[in-house]
């Protein structure tokens, strides 16, 4: 299977450059568990889910932990069969799931938000899951859905989308689980989510 993420931060101040840098310095530590590669438009990673969203989740807080209103677009994307298989992307999440129910899926993934670490960031995000491929994917879709309405996490949901809002930690996870837990295992499942810290709109 191949997991990764395209993700771009978009600072809303004239000191954009050092927000960024901000951004990417907390991916230090993840660059032996995950391809890394940035260009002038995101950044890629490719890995396990399990490193893959703490990157995302750490380069963000980095970045909202600074005063001015800052957003990021991530496109998540496992299972796609466009890309190769890579080695580096095994997911024992996604190996128990292929025999786990919906109601069990749901159970863990509240599990895992309740568990989540705190990084005294707060964020709002808002997200579109999409299953691909499979007959009965609004089943799914609406067991995701009753997952975010209790994960502690959830705000409104909106059309198109489903709007969070809580602890960087929390919000993450619960995105962790959404992507992992809802769908077929061996699918092509994505996520499309834009997150914001700091807005004006708020004050």
């Amino acid at each position: 299977m191949f997991i990764g993420a395209q993700v771009s931060l978009y600072p809303m101040t004239s000191q954009f450059v050092e927000v960024i840098t901000a951004g990417l310095d907390a991916l230090t530590p993840y660059k032996d568990d995950l391809r890394i590669e940035t260009d002038d438009m995101s950044t890629l990673m490719v890995g396990a889910p399990e490193p893959l969203l703490d990157a995302i989740r750490d380069l963000f807080a980095a970045s909202a932990k600074r005063p001015e209103h800052v957003t990021m677009h991530v496109t998540l994307s496992r299972g796609c069969p466009g890309e190769p298989d890579d080695p580096s992307c095994r997911c024992e999440v996604l190996e128990r799931a292929q025999d786990e129910t919906l109601a069990e899926r749901q159970a863990l993934a509240a599990q895992a938000v309740e568990n989540a670490v705190v990084t005294g960031v707060g964020i709002d995000v808002q997200f579109s899951l999409y299953v691909m491929g499979s007959g009965n994917h609004m089943d799914e879709i609406y067991g995701c859905i009753d997952f975010l309405k209790s994960s502690g996490t959830f705000l409104e949901s909106k059309n198109f989308c489903t709007r969070l809002r809580g602890d960087a930690g929390a919000v993450f996870e619960t995105l962790r689980q959404a992507f992992l837990r809802f769908g077929p295992a061996e699918g092509h499942v994505t996520i499309d989510l834009t997150a914001s810290a700091n807005s004006p709109s708020l004050a």
